[in-house]
């Protein structure tokens, strides 16, 4: 390797694209333009760098096939950098492979991080973390290691677990600086303050007040009756009942939490379970099946009660009754809460990520574009849509998955 390409890699290491730049601009070797286009994606320009690095990996060939495997990497890489989620997975075990074959464990661990990176993004937890479990970090280079701790506090803050949160992120900063990578010690930071920002709203009483992870994380532990509509399940200290798939049961142990030590009107439960303003007995005869439901499955929790002009939640624990609710409630809150994070998504990488189908996030998008929330970039298959997080919110930790109905 000649004196211009390591020049060129040293400063790439260092998160000095305009340097490497400067050092292979004009040249057309394999080296030189997987060095170019690494510097055009630290730039930014995610489409020019896709394109110089495949040239790359066909100009090494069959017969450099390490070269070619951290070709395949980087370009994994890029496509995570610009939310291109679909690309193909195999491809990037078979690199991994390639290069544990020929001794570069360095290279095959950075693909090993991108793969959980990925499935944190898709909601993937379980194989993030035993992906993550099977990693040695004391031995990997400073960048590495903040890499591996970026991710451990990616998965315990999705898992509500503050305190681990927080001491992976001290980690990872300590690693960040001594990788001296400017790119990476800001993602760390901006990983802290979304640590300590407003993470869900606690509802109680008629009070309304926002919770931190850690404040979250307490509550969730606690001996009060906790509706969580982050979650859509019901819980105590000792018990959780999943409501997700049982929208209408779960809207009136809401709507029963939120009016609690209150009584609830039945036309206020019917326009909350029902999702209309006009209720005729029909209405009424649902309602009183529907409530007759959630009394079964609340039993051992709470007990539904009938009252002159409504029903009454009546908790086992004598802590009370708490509503916990994501910080923004929108029609389309979970589409808002994968945007938030600041990128530029495609529309098939948000299906991909939601869970859903790709027309139905591109109905989500259109409509929140209507209403000046989002906004698109670029036009075809190029097309992406941006969105400013909310000021002081991290809506995306308490989502683990699609919400009922998405």
């Amino acid at each position: 390797m000649d004196s211009l390409i390591t020049a060129a890699a040293r400063a790439l290491a260092l998160g000095d694209p305009l340097g490497a730049l400067k050092r292979v601009a004009l040249r057309e070797d394999a080296p030189a333009l997987a060095l170019r286009g690494i510097a055009m994606a630290q730039l930014g320009d995610f489409a020019h760098a896709k394109g110089l690095v495949r040239r790359a990996g066909q100009a090494f060939g069959h017969r450099e096939p390490v070269a070619r495997a951290r070709c395949v990497i980087a370009e994994a890489e890029i496509a995570l950098a610009s939310r291109e989620l679909a690309w193909p997975a195999q491809a990037l075990d078979a690199a991994r492979a390639v290069l544990e074959a020929h001794g570069d464990r360095i290279n095959a661990a950075h693909a090993r991080y991108l793969e959980i990176r990925r499935w944190l993004l898709i909601g993937h937890l379980d194989e993030a973390e035993r992906a993550l479990a099977g990693m040695q970090p004391s031995s990997l280079p400073p960048a590495l290691r903040a890499m591996h701790y970026l991710g451990a506090a990616g998965i315990a803050m999705r898992r509500t677990r503050a305190g681990v949160a927080r001491a992976a992120i001290e980690r990872a900063a300590v690693a960040a600086r001594e990788a001296r990578v400017p790119a990476l010690q800001a993602e760390v930071a901006i990983l802290a303050d979304a640590l300590d920002a407003p993470a869900a709203r606690l509802l109680s009483r008629g009070d309304e007040r926002f919770l931190t992870l850690a404040q979250v994380e307490a509550l969730l532990a606690s001996e009060c009756l906790l509706v969580d509509a982050c979650r859509f399940a019901v819980r105590d200290a000792g018990r959780s009942i999943a409501l997700a798939s049982r929208p209408v049961l779960f809207a009136l142990a809401r709507a029963l939490a939120e009016a609690w030590p209150a009584d609830a009107p039945r036309n206020d439960l019917i326009t909350a379970a029902f999702k209309t303003r006009y209720a005729d007995e029909t209405h009424r005869a649902r309602l009183r099946v529907e409530i007759g439901r959630l009394r079964t499955a609340l039993r051992g929790l709470a007990e539904v009660r009938a009252t002159a002009r409504g029903f009454e939640l009546q908790p086992r624990s004598p802590h009370g009754v708490s509503v916990l609710a994501l910080p923004v409630e929108d029609e389309h809150a979970v589409v808002l809460a994968v945007l938030s994070d600041g990128e530029a998504w495609s529309s098939s990488a948000l299906a991909l990520a939601l869970g859903s189908s790709q027309r139905m996030a591109q109905r989500a998008l259109e409509t929140l574009a209507a209403a000046g929330k989002v906004q698109p970039l670029g036009h075809g298959r190029a097309r992406r849509w941006l969105a400013s997080p909310v000021p002081g919110f991290t809506t995306t930790l308490l989502l683990p998955a699609p919400l009922p109905g998405d």
